[in-house]
């Protein structure tokens, strides 16, 4: 077996990926024809062709408005559901999958529809194809903290179908101290937390450090800019802080993948993990960002392996998803790893 096929054939855990982020052109033409949505495209390929962007903020200028098609608890089930059935054929067994309200809500979607149909989804792919999964909240940063407010406020009715609430969108001016009373009310109801610090952007190191020292998350999305402090590097070791990298998507809103870097931070004993944040919009499944990191960085099937044992770890999943899964990636480990 070589080593792509091993890694194609891995267990895997993924713990960085936004649902929004999954709506591929054939999805989002069916919705928008369901929904009697004008998006101005008629064919896939005019789809696929508005999929185009260089940057953070360029990329989330085509994401948003995508969102559009979204109407009913039905298309949020359908939108999960997709991206789960794609998940299952990399064998993922555990996801923990961001989505986004705000931007729903203020187009008129009811709340309640887009966390119950996306639980609708949490609940099928569990009893049809065996995969768990939990669902994070993301307050987007670049709307109003009212708005934040509002929906921090609101899910806390809903304790049993989402695990956790984080921070995505834009940072200009948007540092994770904005909205740190809500994370505190967060975490006090029972959520786990976690933020979006990402690469190379204005005010990185800051905002890595408001995370870790004043907001304490218990993961940071992205964040290998931690490498440039030492002090926070050292932080971040000691707490075992995870960190959920998608080199794919970082070649595309940067030109750097950042490959060298996470495989630096894995070799370190950093509990970094590879994710595949955007799929729809950047071209790769979780397969395809480990491939891409594999080969930009050489690692090897002990490291990949190890990758996987640092998601199980740093995931909020529950203590029998943890021992299944790692007992099925022990005994992967055997039967695979040796004739490599």
């Amino acid at each position: 077996m070589d080593l792509d096929a091993f890694t194609a054939a891995l267990p895997k855990v993924e713990l960085h990926l936004h649902l929004e982020g999954t709506l591929e052109p054939e999805l989002k033409l069916e919705l928008a024809r369901r929904n009697g949505v004008d998006i101005g495209q008629s064919t896939v390929e005019e789809v696929r062709a508005t999929y185009v962007f260089d940057s953070l903020a360029s990329f989330l200028a085509v994401y948003y408005p995508a969102m559009d098609v979204l109407v009913t608890r039905a298309d949020f089930r359908d939108l999960a559901m997709a991206y789960f059935r794609k998940a299952a054929t990399q064998n993922v067994r555990h996801a923990e999958v961001f989505f986004d309200p705000q931007v729903h809500v203020a187009r008129g979607v009811a709340f309640e529809d887009v966390v119950l149909g996306y639980h609708d989804a949490v609940e099928q792919a569990q009893r049809e194809l065996g995969l768990s999964a939990g669902l994070i909240l993301c307050i987007v940063r670049d709307l109003p903290v009212e708005s934040a407010e509002d929906v921090v406020e609101r899910v806390l009715e809903f304790r049993e179908q989402v695990v956790g609430i984080g921070l995505d969108s834009d940072e200009r001016g948007n540092p994770p101290a904005k909205f740190a009373h809500l994370f505190a009310k967060a975490r006090a109801a029972g959520f786990k937390v976690t933020a979006h610090c990402d690469i190379d952007q204005e005010d990185t190191l800051e905002h890595l450090r408001q995370v870790l020292e004043d907001i304490e998350v218990d993961r940071i999305d992205h964040g290998t800019n931690v490498v440039e402090d030492p002090r926070l590097l050292a932080l971040l070791q000691e707490r075992g802080t995870g960190l959920t990298c998608c080199p794919v998507s970082n070649s595309f809103v940067t030109d750097d993948s950042k490959a060298p870097v996470i495989a630096d931070l894995l070799r370190r004993g950093v509990k970094v993990t590879v994710n595949s944040d955007d799929p729809a919009y950047f071209g790769g499944y979780v397969t395809e960002n480990l491939v891409a990191l594999t080969r930009a960085a050489a690692l090897g099937p002990d490291e990949l392996i190890q990758l996987q044992r640092n998601a199980i770890d740093i995931s909020w999943a529950s203590d029998d998803v943890k021992e299944g899964f790692l007992a099925e990636l022990d005994a992967y480990e055997a039967l695979v790893a040796p004739p490599l």
